[in-house]
């Protein structure tokens, strides 16, 4: 691994862009990068099927390769699989730390135990390891023999101790278990909220509405419906919309005798026609039956756009100067309220 450790450590060269690469180098750098690439992919859900070694040979053989790549197309193909190589090697390691096979934590534990002077009833030489660092000496043979008394004795800490100085140059700190012997618990300071006491001063009762309070309104919708209906039965034939509707002293009461129509035309009491010269006409009309709509009579929506320069614009069109819908009176207020 000290070989490959090196190759893995020194820097890759910078590459530099040929134009002139030969085409056929290009193309067989190419294709082995996607044969590269296509037997990572597919391995890379089972990273187990590889060991560390092979994968560490397949960047070697990608770093090799990189030797010869002078073009942004290879390089991408470079770069493509060292991204997917990285994966792996990270799926591995995850593995390797959280795999059953490769680490057991309860046989460490059991182990453990056994070599710090615990369970020596159960423990045979199976249990012990063998061999290399973790062999037993005579010294901790001796131990051993000296602990037969009970299972009930602690566990010889020290013994792990000596074993774990001799692999580290750290020096032992004192330290417990629990964290610190004196522990100050903060208390929780509970504050009192002040009441809120409020002002009788300040308090009002809602105001109360009377009924002599309560203006009676004249523009009430059904109202003044009627009243337009009769207006335009007084006309005696069609009469130009913009004329009947229009009051040239206020727009807002314009608008107003509109929505009164609309619900006229929309009863199918009042009809509206455009004439050959363009100009829309209104003028009352017999409500359409059942049997009218049964024989193929259609309603039609219609969306009328009236703002105030239309207004104005109809006002100099038509000439009007008296509006033929009387002005109706303005919401006046009681107490400072307004009131419908």
């Amino acid at each position: 691994m000290a070989d490959g450790d090196a190759i893995m450590d020194s820097p890759r060269k910078k590459v530099a862009y040929d134009p002139d690469q030969d085409p056929e180098e290009k193309r067989v750098l190419r294709q082995k990068y996607r044969v590269l690439l296509k037997d990572e992919e597919g391995h890379q859900h089972n990273v187990n099927e590889y060991t560390t070694q092979e994968l560490l040979e397949r960047v070697q053989l990608a770093d090799s390769l990189f030797d010869q790549v002078s073009a942004p197309q290879e390089a991408t193909l470079d770069s493509a699989f060292l991204v997917t190589a990285s994966n792996m090697h990270a799926a591995k390691a995850r593995a390797m730390k959280a795999g059953a096979g490769a680490f057991d934590v309860d046989d460490f534990i059991s182990k453990l135990i056994t070599f710090m002077g615990g369970r020596r009833g159960g423990a045979g030489p199976k249990d012990r390891p063998s061999g290399g660092e973790g062999q037993y000496d005579e010294e901790d043979d001796d131990d051993e023999d000296d602990d037969d008394d009970g299972d009930d004795e602690p566990l010889d800490w020290e013994k792990i101790g000596r074993k774990a100085l001799a692999k580290s140059r750290r020096v032992p700190l004192m330290d417990f278990m629990l964290g610190p012997l004196a522990v100050e618990q903060k208390k929780r300071v509970v504050g009192k909220r002040a009441k809120f006491e409020k002002n009788k001063a300040d308090e009002r009762r809602p105001q109360e509405l009377r009924e002599e309070d309560i203006a009676r309104s004249e523009n009430e919708t059904t109202k003044h419906v009627i009243d337009i209906r009769n207006l335009l039965v007084e006309q005696n034939g069609p009469v130009n919309l913009f004329r009947f509707i229009i009051n040239p002293n206020d727009f807002a009461q314009s608008v107003e005798n509109l929505f009164y129509l609309s619900f006229l035309i929309r009863d199918g009491e009042c009809a509206l026609e455009i004439e050959e010269d363009g100009e829309p006409v209104i003028f009352i009309c017999e409500q359409p039956q059942i049997t009218d709509y049964q024989e193929g009579l259609r309603k039609q929506q219609l969306v009328f756009e009236f703002d105030i320069q239309t207004w104005e614009e109809a006002i100099k069109i038509f000439n009007i100067t008296e509006p033929i819908i009387p002005q109706r009176p303005k919401v006046t207020s009681t107490n400072g309220k307004w009131y419908g």
